[in-house]
C-alpha cells in the first residue's frame, strides 16, 4: 500500500491556468474524494496523479517517490472510468485478465488472481460472458475487477457510477466502500455528487475553479464550511444565504448562511416571507419561502407538521448558533 502526496500542484493549459496550488498529504489505506461541480479541475487533478496529464509545476509522490515524469504504468496505480471500457469481444475473464496477461504474469498466477477478484465482487457465475449480456452494475464490477487483479498501490476512481440509475448507484457505492476497506488500498475518487462524496470519503477535497476550497472529514466539512461556496455546494438542499447587513448581522457585502435543517416557520423571525410552494417527500417536507425583501429560502420541516398553505404569510426563524457568516471575498469570518 502506498501514501500519495501533491505538493503544490499546479496545472496549466497555455496562460490559462486550470489548478491552482493543491497541497495534501494522503495516508495509506486513505480514502480521499475530489468533488466539485463541472468545469472545476477535480478529473485534471487525478489525472495528473495517474500520469495522463503533466504537471506544469509541483509534485506528486507516491510513497514518496517523485514521480511527476514516470509514464502511468510505471506508478503503480489502477484506474477505473465512467465508461467501463471493456473490451466487447472478450469475456469476462479475458478483460479481467488482459493486463496480466500483456505484463506476461504466469497463467496460474492470472488464473488466482482473476478468481480472488470475481469472488469479492460476486462475479463468479459471469466469468464466461460477454459484457453486452450484463447490467450496468455487473460491466462497472468487471472494470473494478480489471483494476483490482494488478494489486496496484494506488485506486484511481474517475466518476464511475454516473451511467447507473439512482438505486444501482447506491448499492455500488456501499460495494466500493466495503471493497476498499476489504483492500485497504489507498484511493482517490472523483465526483460531482456530493451525496457520493458524503458517504464514501474518510476525507474529501472540495474543488471550486482549480482551487481546493477545502479539505477535510465529511461531517467538519459540512458543520464547518470554510467558505460560501463549500457552504451551497455541501448539503441538500443547499445553504441559504441571506444579507447579513439587511439582519444588523454583519458588514455590507457578507452573506449570512442558515441551512435548511436549522430553520423554522414561526409566527414571527428575522425573516419575513410567503409561502411559494411546498414539496411533501414523504419523511420530510420542503418549504420554500419567498421573503418580502426577494431573497428566496428552503425550509426542511419533518413530514409530521402541517404542510403550510401556498401564498401564505409567515416567518423564517432559527437559533444563533446554526448561522454562517461569510465576508464579501465568500471567506468564512
Amino acid at each position: 500500500m502506498s501514501t500519495v502526496t501533491l505538493d503544490a500542484l499546479k496545472k496549466s493549459f497555455g496562460k490559462t491556468d486550470v489548478i491552482h496550488g493543491v497541497d495534501i498529504d494522503i495516508k495509506d489505506g486513505e480514502f480521499i474524494v475530489i468533488v466539485g461541480p463541472s468545469g472545476c479541475g477535480k478529473s485534471t487533478l487525478l489525472r495528473m496523479v495517474a500520469g495522463l496529464e503533466t504537471v506544469t509545476s509541483g509534485e506528486v509522490r507516491i510513497d514518496g517517490v517523485r514521480v511527476n515524469d514516470k509514464e502511468p504504468m510505471d506508478r503503480d496505480i489502477a484506474m477505473v472510468f465512467q465508461n467501463y471500457a471493456l473490451y466487447p469481444h472478450m469475456s469476462v475473464f479475458e478483460n479481467m485478465a488482459y493486463g496480466l496477461k500483456i505484463a506476461k504474469v504466469p497463467k496460474p498466477e492470472i488464473e488466482e488472481r482473476v478468481a480472488t477478484a470475481a469472488r469479492l465482487l460476486q462475479l463468479e457465475p459471469y466469468l464466461q460472458r460477454k459484457p453486452r449480456e450484463l447490467s450496468g452494475g455487473q460491466r462497472q464490477r468487471v472494470a473494478m475487477g480489471r483494476a483490482i487483479v494488478r494489486k496496484p498501490s494506488v485506486f484511481l476512481f474517475d466518476e464511475p457510477l454516473s451511467n447507473l440509475d439512482a438505486k444501482l448507484r447506491v448499492q455500488m457505492r456501499l460495494e466500493i466502500k466495503t471493497l476498499q476497506r476489504e483492500l485497504g488500498v489507498t484511493s482517490l475518487y472523483v465526483t460531482h455528487d456530493q451525496v457520493e462524496a458524503m458517504t464514501l470519503a474518510d476525507r474529501m477535497i472540495v474543488m471550486n475553479g482549480g482551487v481546493a476550497d477545502q479539505i477535510g472529514a465529511p461531517l467538519e466539512v459540512y458543520a464547518n464550511p470554510q467558505t460560501a461556496f463549500v457552504a451551497g455546494f455541501i448539503g441538500s438542499p443547499p445553504t441559504n444565504f441571506i444579507d447579513a447587513a439587511a439582519l444588523g448581522r454583519g458588514p455590507k457585502g457578507a452573506q449570512l448562511g442558515v441551512r435548511p435543517e436549522h430553520m423554522h416557520l414561526s409566527d414571527s423571525g428575522p425573516l419575513a416571507g410567503t409561502v411559494a410552494y411546498a414539496e411533501p417527500l414523504g419523511a420530510e417536507t420542503l418549504v420554500h419561502l419567498r421573503a418580502n425583501d426577494g431573497t428566496q429560502v428552503t425550509i426542511r420541516q419533518d413530514s409530521d407538521h402541517p404542510i403550510p398553505i401556498e401564498g401564505s404569510a409567515t416567518f423564517a426563524d432559527w437559533e444563533a448558533k446554526s448561522e454562517m457568516l461569510f465576508g464579501p471575498d465568500g471567506r468564512r469570518l
